[in-house]
């Protein structure tokens, strides 16, 4: 149950933090980056049954 939870705010998360808003242009790809590395560490860890 919070593993889903966590996938499912991970995953808003990282489509909020992706540059497509003119004031985030700058910001390049790296909060959409560690968000992506973040949402697949935790889908592996649901796979395994950690979570």
């Amino acid at each position: 149950m919070i593993g889903t939870v966590l996938m499912v705010l991970l995953i808003l998360m990282l489509l909020g933090a992706l540059p497509t808003w003119p004031h985030s242009k700058s910001w390049g790809y790296a909060p959409s980056g560690t968000l992506g590395t973040v949402l697949v560490i935790v889908f592996i860890l649901v796979l395994v049954g950690r979570i």
